[in-house]
């Protein structure tokens, strides 16, 4: 069985921008979707790689996908990996400012 070998442009699916996101990015954490199968060094790596800054801590949770129903078919929204990321004192995500 071949090993996943994930890019850094695979590991961070999409930023997520939120009300709670932009307050959060005045602390310098910044929140991204990310692979499911992703692991902390592995965010820490893409990151400070894709933005050039240096990574203080990630932190990350699976989120499970909400029960939903169509009529009289029921179902789930998919489960998702989220990462927050905290950078170093004096360093920010250009890219992601722009998008608060």
């Amino acid at each position: 069985m071949a090993k996943l070998e994930l890019t850094n442009n695979d590991v961070i699916v999409k930023p997520l921008t939120t009300e709670k996101t932009v307050r959060d990015s005045e602390y310098n954490k910044y929140y991204f979707e990310v692979h499911p199968k992703a692991n902390k060094y592995k965010i820490k790596q893409a990151v400070e790689e894709l933005f050039s800054v240096k990574v203080k801590d990630v932190n990350v949770s699976n989120v499970a996908g909400k029960p939903k129903r169509r009529g009289v078919y029921t179902g789930r929204s998919r489960s998702w990996k989220k990462a927050v990321v905290t950078l170093v004192e004096g360093y920010r995500i250009k890219e992601l400012e722009g998008q608060h």
